[in-house]
């Protein structure tokens, strides 16, 4: 073990790679961090949601520091000039829906969550709102909010989802791909995950119920949808799919969210990040090894053949 750990040190940059971590995660959670010092203020989610939505960048902004004045490589190497293969911008756009849906049956099955068909988190919401404000009803409500999030929301999260992609998938899943693909994805998601404790361990991001476990829950569930993504991008060697993906996982949550009585546990169901979510993006990560689509085969030679540039 001993060994193959020094082996491990030789084969990659480490300047490189320490660079980019402390640039990102120095960034990211300076971000994630200043919203607490707000907390009594009226503003605060409004605080909360600039300041993530930026901290989401961080990661980019290492990737392209670290690519320009460290290695002092182009710009272009970053390859936000590359497409790949089409075909993947249809996965990448349609699976997550699939995937949440799957992840609403499964909590179902696992009664980590009961089937809502009043649309109750809805009716709340609407609920809410200032005496005399025009509503639409929970069930046209619930209509737009889904024909929204299945259609512009992931082009418009894209924005801000490249901040992460270009940085966990673009910069450092290729800069660990010396130790073989498996150990890259696994390590790069794990990093992912772990990059999120502060929104968990200080506001329960995501997982209310559970803001130290939620750490936990986040790399687990950041390194099986990370397989995904970077399955994504090593078939194009671009960050835009993986980026759109990523947009459509953050727009998709409403698919089983609405449809779900309120007060359901988040770390055990309702979510790709909980444990129902867990069994999902398993099975189909099985399926891709199975069907021989994962590893991904020559990732090298792909990189270096690939023509479809903006």
């Amino acid at each position: 073990m001993v060994k193959t750990l020094l082996e491990w040190r030789k084969m990659i940059n480490r300047k490189s790679l320490i660079s980019f971590l402390a640039i990102a995660f120095g960034i990211s959670w300076l971000l994630f961090v200043l919203p607490w010092f707000f907390k009594s203020s009226p503003s605060f989610a409004t605080i909360m949601t600039a300041a993530f939505a930026t901290a989401m960048w961080g990661p980019g902004l290492a990737a392209i520091l670290t690519t320009t004045l460290v290695e002092k490589k182009p710009f272009s190497s970053l390859r936000l000039n590359t497409l790949g293969d089409r075909r993947f911008y249809l996965w990448a756009w349609l699976l997550p829906f699939a995937l949440t849906l799957l992840t609403l049956g499964v909590t179902i099955l696992l009664r980590t969550g009961e089937l809502d068909t009043s649309l109750g988190m809805m009716r709340d919401v609407l609920s809410k709102a200032p005496a005399g404000t025009p509503l639409p009803s929970p069930e046209q409500a619930v209509a737009i909010q889904l024909l929204f999030a299945v259609t512009i929301a992931p082009l418009v999260n894209v924005l801000f989802a490249l901040g992460e992609e270009l940085g966990w998938r673009g910069f450092l899943l290729p800069h660990l791909l010396p130790l073989g693909q498996w150990p890259a994805i696994l390590i790069s998601g794990a990093i992912w995950g772990f990059w999120h404790a502060p929104t968990t361990l200080l506001f329960g991001y995501n997982f209310p119920q559970h803001p130290y476990l939620g750490v936990l829950a986040m790399i687990v569930g950041c390194t099986l949808l990370g397989t995904i993504l970077s399955w994504l991008y090593l078939n194009t060697r671009s960050p835009w799919t993986s980026a759109l993906a990523h947009g459509a996982v953050n727009a998709a949550p409403g698919l089983a969210i609405f449809f779900l009585k309120p007060g359901f546990d988040t770390a055990l169901g309702g979510t790709l990040l909980g444990l129902a979510g867990w069994s999902t993006m398993s099975i189909f990560i099985a399926w891709l090894v199975w069907s021989k689509r994962l590893p991904a085969i020559s990732p090298a030679s792909t990189a270096a053949s690939q023509p479809d540039t903006l």
